[in-house]
């Protein structure tokens, strides 16, 4: 692996001539480079390059670091792409500008609730457990149109789209076209979909988000 910076221009390159070779729009891909267990220092040179989307799993990690970032840079948006558990829910309407992990009705009623109250309105996406993986989060198939219309109509949640981690050990694409055909049949435009791994394929069956880390940032850190 290279420099993070020579890294995110790779990724950015190979986004650029997937979206060309699926006869999409220059730029209709967002790159949620993900800073997940990376410090500041890391960030900063990202941030620096023009990288301005980024991705955190932990609510407490991504608040003793982007606070520092958006002072710096104001025009950052965050966006939490991992569980979000009931009794973070404050912080993180007040720190993320997305949550894409929206995967239970409890946690809608609680950032509805929040989001009233605060009047701040991060964009949500709902996360989908394509593989219907028991260890996994995310709203099953079958549930999906009931749990959107609940969330969008009943809660009056910004929803902007779905979400899906396949399961890492099956062909992506039917899980990614699945999605896809989730989002259309509600309207929603966005599909927060591909990693590292398969980003490129995602791109070609409709992604609008697609979250990469360690193709940017290499090997992991331990967590904050």
């Amino acid at each position: 692996m290279g420099s993070a910076i020579d890294n995110l221009n790779t990724v950015r390159d190979e986004i650029a001539a997937a979206e060309t070779d699926a006869g999409r729009d220059a730029g209709a891909v967002t790159l949620v480079a993900v800073s997940k267990t990376f410090g500041v220092e890391r960030i900063q040179p990202v941030v620096d390059a023009g990288q301005r989307v980024f991705g955190e799993n932990r609510v407490q990690e991504a608040a003793g670091k982007w606070p520092e970032l958006k002072q710096v840079t104001p025009d950052l948006s965050l966006h939490l792409i991992g569980p979000l558990q009931t009794n973070k829910v404050k912080q993180a309407v007040g720190l993320f500008d997305v949550i894409q992990t929206v995967d239970r009705p409890k946690l809608a009623k609680s950032l509805a609730n929040e989001m009233e109250k605060t009047g701040l309105w991060p964009d949500c996406f709902i996360q989908v457990n394509t593989g219907e993986e028991p260890q996994k989060a995310g709203v099953l198939p079958a549930d999906i149109d009931g749990f959107v219309a609940e969330c969008r109509d009943v809660l009056q949640l910004p929803v902007a789209g779905l979400m899906c981690i396949p399961p890492v050990d099956e062909d992506p694409s039917p899980h990614f076209a699945l999605l896809a055909k989730f989002a259309q049949r509600n309207g929603l435009a966005g599909l927060s979909m591909g990693m590292s791994a398969d980003f490129q394929t995602a791109v070609m069956l409709g992604a609008t988000h697609v979250r990469v880390g360690s193709a940017i940032f290499g090997a992991r850190d331990k967590p904050l």
